[in-house]
């Protein structure tokens, strides 16, 4: 795995993370307790910090990053992502905030600013414009996302099922190392 220091800031890991070898994590990371981190994954914590909870998993070629601060916005636009979200391959997150229990499905884009609030699914190919909120128990789905429906009990209850067959994998994977 390619760790990397930006402005001698390197990526934090705690106990039980997999970062595969291919993927880069540079500067201002920090990973908690099980997080996965798959395939060609990048995420650049240069301009701003990533901050990824519990038990996400982050699937292959997703691209993590964010916007430095600005005159128009101070702050700049910082990646908080949730414990036990699930994010598909070839996803782009740029600056925006993701709540608990997530599904992002494959090639989904959610940009600056944009909040998912928790209990939610986003669609495959679906683009989450910036500063849109996505309301806790609902599917979104489309470009720009749209509210579909409520989740039924069944997807609701995937969604920790979800984080957590990535943590059975992920340590299938620490054991061959």
């Amino acid at each position: 795995m390619s760790i990397r220091a930006y402005k001698g800031i390197l990526p934090k890991l705690a106990a039980g993370v997999y970062v595969d070898e291919s993927s880069v994590l540079i500067g201002d990371i920090e990973l908690a307790a099980d997080v996965s981190i798959w395939p060609l994954v990048a995420a650049r914590g240069d301009v701003n910090y990533i901050r990824i909870g519990a038990r996400t998993n982050i699937q292959d070629g997703t691209v993590l990053h964010l916007s430095r601060p600005s005159s128009g916005k101070p702050n700049g636009c910082a990646l908080i992502i949730g414990e036990d979200v699930t994010v598909g391959h070839k996803v782009m997150l740029h600056g925006c905030t993701l709540g608990n229990r997530i599904l992002v499905g494959m090639g989904a884009i959610i940009m600056d600013d944009a909040i998912v609030e928790d209990d939610v699914i986003i669609g495959a190919g679906s683009l989450v414009p910036p500063g849109k909120r996505l309301q806790s128990g609902y599917l979104y789905v489309g470009s720009p996302v749209k509210q579909a429906r409520p989740l039924t009990d069944a997807e609701k209850a995937f969604l920790p099922e979800s984080a957590a067959n990535y943590v059975i994998l992920k340590n299938e994977y620490l054991a061959d190392i």
